[in-house]
């Protein structure tokens, strides 16, 4: 079984920057597309941005290109997203989604919290 396990939310002032993680574990890590998606208050959670198994096709919402950035580590088996120019709108929950290639299963971590607020 997937489990995924995000860090490094927190309280920013607009402008400044943030480096979330998610670590991975229970299957093979390059089986499996990992998105980032972001639930703000009273809204359904949205796509940030994703990488694919192969590491070949990064996607990244329109509102966050040129400020974000999606990277991973395969032999860690962690996915990092750097979070840069940080705007009020950010602000959210964010979680980890890895969803197998074969089986098209979705799973997801518990979340963490960015606030960018002054």
């Amino acid at each position: 079984q997937v489990q995924l396990v995000e860090s490094g939310g927190d309280l920013v002032q607009p402008g400044e920057s943030l480096r979330l993680s998610c670590e991975f574990s229970g299957s093979i890590f390059t089986f499996h597309d990992i998105a980032w998606m972001r639930q703000a208050p009273g809204k359904q959670r949205v796509l940030v941005a994703s990488i694919d198994g192969g590491g070949d096709n990064i996607n990244y919402a329109d509102s966050v290109k040129g400020r974000f950035t999606i990277s991973r580590d395969i032999d860690k088996k962690m996915v990092y997203l750097q979070m840069n120019s940080l705007k009020p709108e950010d602000t959210g929950v964010y979680y980890c989604r890895a969803t197998s290639v074969y089986s098209g299963n979705s799973f997801w971590g518990q979340g963490t919290q960015v606030t960018v607020s002054s």
